[in-house]
């Protein structure tokens, strides 16, 4: 009999449900999953699957906010980047550095993000709003006036508070894949330097 369980795998902490042992709940969120933009099951959904309710409810609000905001990838990709590297999450790094470059993010900006160091934006203001807005709020819990001023400025409210949102879902994210130690896909590897036990500084996000 199912029971929507699988095994450990990967030196992971938590089974994963498999097609073979999904409930008939799980499976029907299991082909929405699969059927959209993501095309494959990985990440935290393996995870919130032993919920099905919440991997539903979870699928479709990070379908929303990774490409469905008014924000042009690059600058989403480049805010979900500030917060991988903060919390130390190897797998959302991995894949969102990917998914960076093919939205355009430089490489040596991606590059300077990964290492710690402050990337050189050079004429790009855009870049360097978001940069300083996910620094500030993945160190501090808050943003400076000026940092939101510009946002706003730019992007509107709406932008504002899309930004936000894609800095919250995706440490929510990074915690469910740290904490449950989820495995990157076979073949692939980080090359994130994490310090085990600290999170990392998000260096030149001060206003």
């Amino acid at each position: 009999m199912k029971n929507g369980h699988g095994t450990p795998v990967g030196g992971g902490r938590i089974s994963f449900p498999t097609p073979e042992t999904m409930t008939e709940a799980q499976r029907e969120v299991y082909e929405q999953i699969v059927s959209g933009p993501r095309r494959t099951l990985v990440g935290p959904l393996r995870a919130a699957l032993h919920n099905p309710e919440l991997a539903d409810r979870w699928q479709r609000l990070g379908q929303v906010l990774r490409f469905e905001t008014s924000l042009p990838t690059r600058l989403s990709e480049l805010a979900i980047l500030v917060t991988a590297r903060r919390w130390n999450s190897g797998l959302e790094w991995t894949i969102h550095a990917s998914d960076a470059t093919r939205a355009g993010l430089a490489a040596d900006i991606i590059d300077a993000i990964r290492l710690g160091e402050v990337p050189d934006f050079a004429e790009d203001e855009e870049g360097r709003e978001v940069y300083a807005f996910a620094g500030q709020l993945v160190q501090k819990g808050d943003v400076e006036p000026e940092t939101y001023a510009g946002i706003v400025s730019r992007w509107g409210e709406v932008g504002a508070v899309e930004l936000t949102a894609v800095i919250g879902y995706y440490s929510m994210v990074a915690m469910t894949l740290n904490v449950h130690r989820i495995p990157l896909p076979e073949g692939m590897t980080s090359s994130l330097p994490v310090d085990p036990g600290k999170l990392a500084e998000i260096p030149g996000t001060d206003a």
